[in-house]
């Protein structure tokens, strides 16, 4: 398997299934919308993109299974599988915010092997493949050389259905304000961790999230140079519901920051 050819037809795929958002933006109404879980929210242009997708895809790699956020009854395979979000903020799309992308990530096994993010509305495709380096357009990208916390711009989600860890993550996001350069909150998880690996943002964390929301763009983080870990710094990021990309300068403070608020609830 040649992994840089699989990641560009999957990067003209994604172009592709980005042009028809784009077009259906104006055409969404409100009858369109559904909720599927609470504040979580889903039109007919999330289920048209992940089929069509899911179509192509079958074609570039037809022994491969599916993990897919709208047709979660989709067949894995033993040794491949597509991780898939069709549209990553859905909530700025029906709301008419322009920051919302397709991630479609490559799994064999355990491994992410190739991942594609593509943020639609400024033409943004960015790829990696496994020990190939992360890219921007075509152009290779590296996360951020900023080495101090309190020059670092970073990115976060906020709960909206799982409080669960609400008070460790404001007293965190409380002494954020404080010791950075600012937070920023885009409402696509893809797109967060696309900007860590471009340097745009030094750290990104979240919980609450799922595979197809994180997968590609962990590859995308570490072939760029980063660092991805879960809560605990572990490995259990994709599947674990928590996340922190960093450029590696700040990984290891922001780490232990994190760490001494969230330590008690986690444990």
């Amino acid at each position: 398997m040649n992994l840089n050819t699989l990641t560009t037809q999957v990067a003209h795929l994604s172009k592709a299934i980005g042009y028809f958002i784009n077009n259906e933006v104006n055409r969404v109404s409100e009858k369109d919308i559904q909720e599927k879980g609470l504040h979580d929210l889903v039109t007919y242009v999330d289920k048209e993109s992940e089929k069509k997708i899911i179509e192509e895809l079958s074609k570039i790699l037809p022994e491969a299974g599916f993990i897919a956020e709208e047709e979660q009854q989709l067949e894995r395979a033993e040794r491949f599988n597509w991780i898939i979000d069709p549209l990553d903020g859905t909530t700025n799309f029906v709301h008419g915010v322009p920051v919302y992308s397709i991630s479609i990530a490559l799994a064999e096994k355990d491994e992410i092997i190739s991942g594609v993010i593509y943020e639609a509305n400024r033409d943004e495709c960015f790829t990696a493949w496994k020990n190939g380096g992360s890219y921007l357009n075509g152009k290779k990208i590296h996360v951020s050389s900023i080495d101090k916390l309190d020059n670092s711009l970073v990115a976060t989600g906020f709960p909206y259905y799982d409080y669960s860890l609400l008070e460790p993550y404001l007293k965190l996001f409380d002494d954020l304000m404080k010791s950075t350069q600012g937070i920023r909150r885009l409402g696509s998880a893809a797109v967060d961790l696309a900007y860590v690996a471009c340097g745009r943002f030094e750290i990104f964390y979240e919980y609450g999230l799922h595979p197809w929301d994180v997968a590609a763009g962990t590859l995308i983080v570490k072939e760029a140079g980063g660092k991805v870990v879960d809560f605990k710094g572990g490995s259990d990021f994709i599947f674990g519901r928590q996340i922190i990309a960093c450029n590696n300068l700040v990984h290891d403070r922001f780490l232990t920051k994190l760490k001494s608020f969230f330590d008690a609830y986690l444990s």
